[in-house]
């Protein structure tokens, strides 16, 4: 690889006041002639790719969330979504993994589009098409959401009824915590938090993190070798043996941090 290529850990969606770029960033970002996300946010804005991608967020066979949660959780799982102005109803059909996005306290689902809340990916896309960078992904859209379909929808019902119960208890709330270690930058905190907390039962962490880190890894190579490259996958994804700095290592790469 003749000139260095360059990794950025993000956080999908963080509170605006927290959003920062670390010095160097914009450096790096201009010394690269691609940008590559973990979906090729392009395809986010492609109406086509969007509406395919609408059926596929629906549970199969007519499942609903009251079929899938006790009486009581599902009268706080209504609950929790009255408040951020989400009636149950709207909900009821969608795959629970999708929905807990939006279960943490403090998350605000319209704060996009008011600018409560900031995308890294967003930025860096709107950046990219000012500068007149080309584009590209790790995965699809459509291999993104297949991940949840291999997952139980009763264990997605769990994951959303925990992540709700976790940032009602005002002391724990996930997200809050997930951005704290990001403004610290705490990249194995972050790995950590996932391995411990997010999805640990049943393998599902190595095919939501550990295999999706090995799958990127070629591709990155390749990718590198070919122009210098600014890569930005969630930071979740850097840390630890199986995170995707070490695994660069292991496949014979130089990886520093930039300082």
């Amino acid at each position: 690889i003749k000139k260095p290529s360059y990794l950025y850990g993000t956080i999908h969606i963080i509170d605006s006041k927290d959003f920062f770029l670390p010095k160097g960033t914009m450096a790096t970002f201009d010394a690269a002639k691609k940008v590559i996300f973990e979906i090729d946010m392009k395809e986010m804005s492609d109406i086509s790719s969007l509406m395919g991608m609408m059926n596929k967020i629906f549970m199969k066979d007519n499942k609903t969330l009251k079929d899938l949660l006790t009486p009581e959780e599902y009268k706080m799982v209504g609950d929790h979504f009255q408040k951020m102005g989400l009636p149950i109803f709207m909900l009821e059909r969608m795959k629970p993994m999708f929905l807990t996005v939006f279960a943490y306290g403090d998350m605000d689902p319209s704060g996009l589009k008011n600018g409560n809340m900031k995308s890294y990916e967003m930025e860096f896309m709107e950046m990219a098409k000012n500068t007149g960078k080309e584009t590209g992904g790790l995965e699809s859209i459509d291999f993104q959401i297949g991940l949840f379909d291999e997952i139980p929808y009763d264990a997605q019902a769990k994951m959303l009824v925990d992540a709700i119960k976790a940032s009602d208890d005002s002391g724990n709330d996930e997200f809050k915590k997930m951005t704290e270690m990001y403004v610290d930058q705490d990249i194995h905190a972050m790995s950590n938090m996932i391995a411990e907390e997010g999805i640990e039962t049943d393998g599902f962490e190595e095919k939501l993190v550990t295999q999706r880190n090995k799958n990127w890894i070629p591709q990155m190579i390749v990718a590198a070798k070919k122009e210098q490259t600014f890569f930005a996958v969630g930071a979740g994804h850097l840390g630890g043996k199986e995170g995707v700095i070490h695994l660069l290592r292991q496949a014979g790469l130089k990886v520093k941090p930039v300082r």
